[in-house]
């Protein structure tokens, strides 16, 4: 086996998206058992068997590294290779094995210094030479901005850390693949090869939400070139898998923040910089910034991120806004799903989007004033569809839209309290479900029975996201 100093770090930055409800089948019990068996090898340290009589004594260790991979992954923790198990085997992935939050090198390698060098050896079709060297420049700052580390361009010589494109195999024993699939490495630093970051050059490199944003690329491979690992927070920039978020507005996440500065010490800016943190499903304290059902399936957005409960699932997955709809904001202010016209509508602001199923439709955004509100609303909290009519939320008060008229309806808007008998301040998202209206207020639920007029249960928000 290489040392882990010989060893790229590969990152696989393409997830395909499956835009149809996931069907779950019984995988053939072989395929089954070499799936697991090839996972578990590969990224949780199985060790490698050959004869039958070893693969018996080995079927405890495997009941252990599957446990371990699905508690990884915010599985149903069962030790069993279920469908579920196996379709997150089945996606594709980077070849770093899995690890924890952020995580160093192991050895835990570092530069010995702090005033590092970089050279750009060639470039990209598709990306003009000033772009790909004002983007490099842009990687390295991210980092800079919060560790005391700082990089320098240089044309001559070599550089500690030295950048380029290349095709298949390019001579340091990790050949790129082609279009999609792994799209960049990097090794941790280190003398020679230490710290340079290769990028697949047959892949579409952009400066936009389009292919592949060479900025969010190159600044996760420096990450890598500085001595972190893969995060497994999810909205951590180490986190193996690739998702759009808008260059001219990226801040680096806190825990890629707290790895720099582990390996390195804080920055010397006067003023010490923090970065957004990702949002957990079972804090206590959650709420939720928008909520819609989706052709049976129910989406909680937070932040840039939402969460996906499908019926059919025992977990809940967590996904980046911009990896469904590169097109939409981050902080979805309300939501609602109109079942006439199998059309979602998502408001920030005052404008509004319309999916369907997972397609922006043209022409939007839109105004709110569309709906007929007065000029001086000018954002709505929370919506929920209904017999043809359309509920907003906005403060304490509700309005609500004809949607057969096209019109708003005389005589709002009316007091939450008096109708729905919730007297929070304002309600942070609606949605309907088997005649009730679920109501959320910071960290708790409401169920309004649309049968009986009274609210029947009290609860807590992230009980939706399955936490105890």
């Amino acid at each position: 086996m290489l040392s882990p100093k010989t060893l790229p770090l590969l990152l696989l930055l393409h997830t395909q998206l499956c835009h149809a409800l996931p069907i779950l089948t019984k995988p053939s019990k072989e395929r089954s058992r070499d799936t697991v068996q090839n996972y578990l090898e590969k990224f949780y340290q199985l060790p490698k068997t050959q004869e039958q009589i070893e693969r018996k004594k080995n079927a405890n260790v495997i009941v252990e590294k599957l446990k371990e991979m699905q508690q990884f992954f915010g599985l149903k923790v069962t030790g069993k290779p279920d469908a579920e198990t196996l379709a997150i085997m089945e996606k594709p992935r980077c070849g770093v094995p899995d690890v924890g939050d952020f995580m160093l090198t192991p050895g835990e390698p570092k530069w010995q210094h702090t005033d590092l060098t970089y050279r750009i050896r060639n470039y990209p079709s598709y990306v003009e030479k000033a772009d790909v060297e004002t983007y490099i420049q842009k990687a390295f700052q991210i980092w800079s901005d919060v560790s005391p580390l700082n990089f320098t361009k240089i044309s001559e010589g070599e550089a500690d850390i030295e950048i380029g494109f290349f095709q298949r195999e390019h001579g340091d024993n990790s050949p790129f693949d082609g279009p999609n699939g792994i799209l960049a490495h990097a090794f941790q630093p280190g003398p020679g090869i230490g710290g340079d970051a290769h990028f697949d050059a047959e892949e579409t490199w952009t400066t936009s939400s389009e292919n592949y944003n060479l900025f969010l690329v190159a600044a996760h491979e420096f990450g890598h070139s500085l001595g972190l690992s893969h995060s497994s927070d999810p909205g951590a920039l180490m986190y193996p898998t690739y998702a759009f978020s808008d260059p001219s507005t990226y801040l680096l996440p806190q825990d890629d923040i707290n790895g720099i500065q582990t390996i390195y010490g804080p920055s010397d800016n006067p003023i010490k910089p923090t970065g957004p943190s990702t949002p957990r499903a079972c804090d206590p304290r959650l709420t939720f910034d928008a909520i819609t059902t989706l052709r049976g399936e129910i989406f909680f957005f937070k932040d840039r991120y939402f969460w996906r409960r499908h019926p059919q699932l025992r977990s809940v997955e967590m996904n980046f806004v911009s990896l469904f709809w590169p097109g939409l904001p981050n902080e979805i202010q309300a939501a609602y799903e109109d079942f006439d016209e199998d059309l979602v509508f998502l408001f920030k602001g005052n404008q509004y989007w319309a999916l369907n199923g997972y397609d922006i439709q043209p022409g939007y955004p839109k105004d709110i004033s569309n709906y007929g509100f007065p000029s001086s609303i000018q954002a709505i909290d929370a919506a929920v569809f209904y017999r043809r009519k359309t509920y907003f939320f906005i403060n304490n008060q509700f309005w609500r839209y004809d949607n057969e008229k096209k019109s708003m309806e005389p005589g709002y808007p009316k007091s939450i309290a008096n109708t729905f008998q919730i007297t929070e301040s304002r309600i942070d998202a609606v949605f309907y479900q088997d005649s009730f209206f679920l109501f959320f207020c910071g960290p708790r639920y409401y169920a309004f029975s649309l049968n009986s007029n009274r609210v029947t249960r009290l609860d807590r928000s992230n009980k939706w996201l399955n936490c105890r």
